[in-house]
């Protein structure tokens, strides 16, 4: 299977191991110089010092049995990459995000609202005025008010004009345009 079939979720969760493992590299690094730096470097001797005999020095103290804790940037990643669950959000499977999507689509082409078919008035400033027509067809259906869906537009000319045997103009026609689907509050 190619890496572009495995999806998001498989791709994040390598790139949390990937992480991870990095981290722990660079902290077990980090852990082994500060160690190295902790360890006395032995001095050059001149030939008639290593003569001598070497002063006794202090037996080394025991390292802590409970390591210090190192306040610094990759011990707080460290902290963090402990609970990788708690770092990434819950992720779905794509059969499940899937079904999300087609339950959205689904919702969204269903038809909303009450079917009728009113009027538009004509506003004062000549355009129909639809936002009317929507609230008067869901006051008819029991709602407060609505929002236009679906208009329905007509041209209607006089029997006289059509039958004249010309094309009728403009003065002898008009257009009425209906509000046939609203969304109710």
């Amino acid at each position: 299977m190619s890496d572009r079939t495995r999806g998001p979720a498989k791709s994040r969760q390598q790139s949390a191991i990937a992480m991870a493992a990095l981290l722990a590299a660079m902290v077990a690094t980090d852990v082994t110089w500060a160690q190295a730096a902790a360890q006395p470097v032995p001095a050059l001797q001149s030939p008639s010092a290593a003569s001598a005999p070497a002063p006794q020095s202090e037996p080394a103290p025991r390292p802590d049995p409970v390591p210090r804790e190192n306040p610094g940037l990759l011990n707080e990643i460290g902290k963090l990459l402990e609970k990788p669950a708690s770092m990434l959000p819950a992720l779905k499977s794509p059969k499940e995000t899937i079904d999300d999507a087609a339950g959205a689509i689904s919702r969204l082409t269903k038809s909303p609202g009450v079917k009728g078919r009113v009027a538009c008035p004509v506003a004062p400033n000549g355009a129909p005025d639809c936002k009317a027509a929507a609230d008067k067809l869901c006051q008819h259906n029991g709602f407060k008010e609505g929002r236009s869906l679906d208009v329905d537009t007509t041209r209607n000319c006089s029997a006289k004009a059509l039958l004249s045997g010309r094309k009728p103009d403009e003065s002898e026609c008009r257009t009425d345009n209906y509000v046939t689907r609203a969304l109710c509050q």
